[in-house]
């Protein structure tokens, strides 16, 4: 009985290192130009973001650790100029997850002040655990933080981020290149589906609708916006995404003050019915998608 559990518990793990390995084979490193400096990266996560200025090349989110040898021989493809700024729009691993691998003496690692805090916390846990070592945690941290806004210059460039409250997270920032005309929004985007709010980590639909209105204010008709999720979007799309949102939220409001339950709303495929045909089919469904508002309302 012992050896056919053991070999039924190797023959699992097998299985577990063959479909990892499997899936980063399968992940491709696509590439979008949205201008003549700025492009768009997709692989298995949260958009990147590429400035290729004069001397150095200007970074927004580095998805997973385990891609990032992908990720550079990418960015190689495009220019030869160095890494010199790596910008965090918020914490989560699929954004953040390989701070370490490009983090070095030459490259300088920005984000908000609670993107920091809540990286150390995440990586202090693997650090008592044993999964990481104390340098891998200092290399996954940013060394410049802010509070509200930050501005970088590079030649006729000028590179504006801005935080956003309580939005996909507490610690979202957008990042907007003036003369390029692009805005990458980082989460509190999801281009073409229901996006997802962390509540634990201080998201809301209040703040995510007050962070798409502040988009809309800094951008104009020609703007490329890189969405934390899907395809590279424009204000028109961002217009009627905000509109939704608010549409959505209205309806789920009105049946809690009418002594609605999480249950009632979970089950109320009527309060999102008309947009989950295009937006229901990513990540987040429709009756999550529901229960997460539901849940931020209740919270405010």
């Amino acid at each position: 009985m012992k050896i056919k559990t053991s070999l039924l518990t190797f023959t699992l793990g097998m299985l577990t290192v063959l479909t990892v390995k499997a899936q980063d084979k399968e992940v491709v490193i696509a590439v979008d130009t949205l201008s003549q400096n700025v492009y768009m990266l997709t692989g298995q996560g949260g958009n990147i973001g590429i400035y290729v200025g004069e001397t150095n090349v200007f970074m927004i989110d580095d998805q997973f650790d385990r891609l990032s040898d992908k990720i550079k021989t990418t960015i190689g493809s495009l220019t030869s100029k160095p890494l010199a700024t790596l910008f965090n729009t918020h914490m989560h691993g699929d954004h953040s997850g390989g701070n370490a691998k490009f983090n070095s003496e030459t490259v300088l690692l920005v984000a908000h002040d609670n993107v920091r805090d809540r990286i150390r916390a995440n990586q202090q846990k693997k650090l008592d655990k044993g999964e990481i070592t104390a340098d891998y945690l200092v290399r996954m941290l940013p060394e410049v933080t802010f509070s509200d806004d930050i501005t970088f210059y590079d030649g006729d460039e000028t590179i504006m981020a801005f935080h956003v409250h309580n939005a996909h997270t507490d610690g979202d920032a957008m990042v907007y290149f003036t003369n390029n005309n692009v805005l990458h929004m980082g989460d509190t985007y999801f281009s073409g589906r229901y996006p997802y709010m962390d509540l634990k980590s201080g998201g809301s639909i209040n703040g995510y609708i007050a962070a798409h209105r502040k988009a809309l204010m800094v951008i104009n008709d020609d703007t490329k916006i890189i969405p934390g999720h899907g395809r590279p979007s424009t204000k028109k799309e961002l217009e009627t995404y905000v509109v939704m949102l608010e549409d959505i939220r209205t309806k789920i409001q009105a049946v809690i003050d009418t002594g609605a339950s999480l249950e009632d709303v979970k089950a109320n495929s009527s309060l999102t019915k008309m947009y989950d045909e295009v937006h229901g089919t990513g990540f987040i469904s429709p009756e999550r998608f529901r229960e997460t508002i539901y849940n931020s309302l209740k919270e405010k």
